[in-house]
């Protein structure tokens, strides 16, 4: 098992939930946590627990980024004008990697970052290598020409377990996607609850 494989499914065993829907994850059969104590049972969560819960189950489920780049993301959606837990579901939706994974290029969130580093993504014409690129509402990202016929692009079009959301236009056949607007937290196609309200309370506390 790879290290990432073996990552993402340490975060759905540690969440107890199987945060990407996907039908080979671990929780599927146990829904203890992993470890010798994974199998205690729970007591009721405290406040605290619950806020810091829905921190790392938004971060795991964007690829499990670092506490500084989440910090960092979370502090953008502060400043800009409107809801925080909703400008933070825009900003890491607008993520390239994000875009990537969501237009069914590639079969996990983890592969969308190794897919875009490894220079096989176009934005408007022009390559990017930058997971967290920021994409902006109209934008082409196009997967380049010799890329189109990767065994991991053409499964992850074939998977049927998600679907691509309403605020990216896809075209599978030219293997292209064009990012329509910035979605709401309503838009976003999540397998579980996430509860970015619950983020920024734990930011404000901490």
């Amino acid at each position: 098992m790879t290290k990432r494989t073996a990552a993402k499914y340490k975060i759905d065993r540690r969440m107890g939930e199987n945060i990407w829907g996907r039908p080979k994850s671990p929780v599927n059969r146990r829904e203890y946590g992993p470890g010798q104590h994974g199998q205690r049972r729970k007591g009721k969560m405290s406040d605290f627990g619950l806020q810091l819960r829905a921190k790392q189950k938004l971060k795991g489920y964007y690829g499990d980024l670092t506490e500084r780049q989440f910090r960092r993301i979370f502090a953008e959606a502060e400043r800009v004008r409107g809801d925080t837990g909703e400008n933070l579901i825009g900003l890491l939706e607008r993520r390239l990697d994000a875009v990537v994974y969501r237009a069914k290029f590639v079969p996990t969130i983890f592969a969308a970052r190794q897919f875009v580093n490894h220079g096989h993504v176009r934005v408007n014409g022009k390559r990017v290598n930058i997971p967290s690129f920021r994409v902006k509402d109209g934008d082409v990202i196009e997967i380049r020409d010799r890329s189109k016929q990767l065994a991991i692009v053409l499964e992850a079009v074939g998977l049927p377990e998600r679907d691509v959301p309403e605020y990216i236009e896809v075209d599978h056949s030219k293997m292209t996607a064009t990012f329509v607007r910035t979605p709401v937290l309503t838009d976003v196609p999540y397998p579980v609850l996430m509860e970015p309200n619950l983020v920024v309370e734990y930011y404000a506390q901490n």
